[in-house]
């Protein structure tokens, strides 16, 4: 079975999001849990808690149809020691605010070297960061989103995923969101069938797919390798249709949540309509 939604907005409590999802006719959806520009957000209530849990039990959302995405502002690798004991414990507040929601999953960028230091050190930084914040919180997988490569971003090649699993204490807890737009532009082709059986054996034989727990479902605005990190709608940039037809066919993408970011939101019931169809799951 294949999930389908986008990642929607929270505003006025997390409790929203379901809803906002509901509207859009998805199947699985993203959100903030707290405002993603900021360090610091109010705890959730007790309240807010349960409307969350009770919104998403009576419209059919699952803990594994939901992917949450932690604050932009988080580096998990950051070089200065100041800056990266603010990050991990950010990230830490991310994993329980998951918990206290009942949720599974926390989707985050992995984390940037800022030119200071070894990528091979900043892999390893992140992989530590990630190990002392499981040991915090029970229950949540961690997954790392694999990025554009823009700047001294890392995680834009398998092996920086993979080399961050290897080093993860308990692999049970760990795992991968695939960006397609993020993909296409840090080298890893996907225009057409066989583009993509290309990439996705390459993912397979690198990390695997039982790491696999989310996929953000993006074009492109920018060219093929471009490392720079522009989504556009389905169809309407340099991926194209063939690659989500792909997706939506293969049995490797069942029963994780694929999420649309892309540019306009008012395009959103449209295409996750078309995936659906795409996917069998509608005439």
């Amino acid at each position: 079975m294949k999930y389908i939604g986008a990642h929607v907005s929270a505003a006025g409590g997390v409790f929203n999001a379901p809803l906002n999802a509901v509207e859009i006719g998805a199947t699985a959806f993203a959100l903030f849990t707290k405002n993603q520009k900021q360090w610091k957000s109010s705890p959730l209530t007790n309240d807010a808690i349960a409307k969350f849990k009770t919104n998403c039990e009576e419209n059919n959302f699952s803990p594994k149809q939901i992917l949450p995405h932690d604050s932009y502002l988080i580096n998990l690798g950051h070089p200065e020691a100041e800056k990266l004991e603010k990050s991990r414990a950010a990230f830490i507040d991310e994993l329980q605010r998951c918990q206290q929601l009942g949720l599974i999953y926390l989707n985050f960028h992995p984390g940037t070297h800022l030119k200071q230091m070894s990528e091979t050190d900043c892999l390893s930084r992140i992989a530590e960061s990630i190990n002392l914040a499981l040991q915090q919180v029970p229950d949540v997988i961690a997954v790392i989103e694999n990025t554009a490569g823009q700047g001294s971003n890392l995680g834009y090649r398998f092996d920086h995923l993979a080399e961050i699993i290897e080093q993860v204490k308990d692999k049970s807890r760990v795992g991968v969101c695939l960006d397609t737009c993020h993909t296409f532009v840090s080298g890893y082709d996907l225009r057409g069938a066989e583009a993509c059986e290309k990439t996705f054996a390459e993912f397979e034989r690198v990390v695997g797919f039982k790491y696999l727990k989310g996929m953000h479902i993006n074009d492109s605005k920018t060219p093929y390798g471009s490392k720079v990190d522009r989504h556009a709608p389905l169809g309407a940039g340099e991926i194209g249709w063939d690659c989500f037809k792909y997706i939506m066919a293969d049995s490797r993408f069942d029963g994780i949540p694929l999420v649309l970011e892309t540019t306009n939101p008012e395009l959103w019931p449209e295409e996750i309509s078309e995936l659906k169809r795409l996917a069998g799951l509608t005439h």
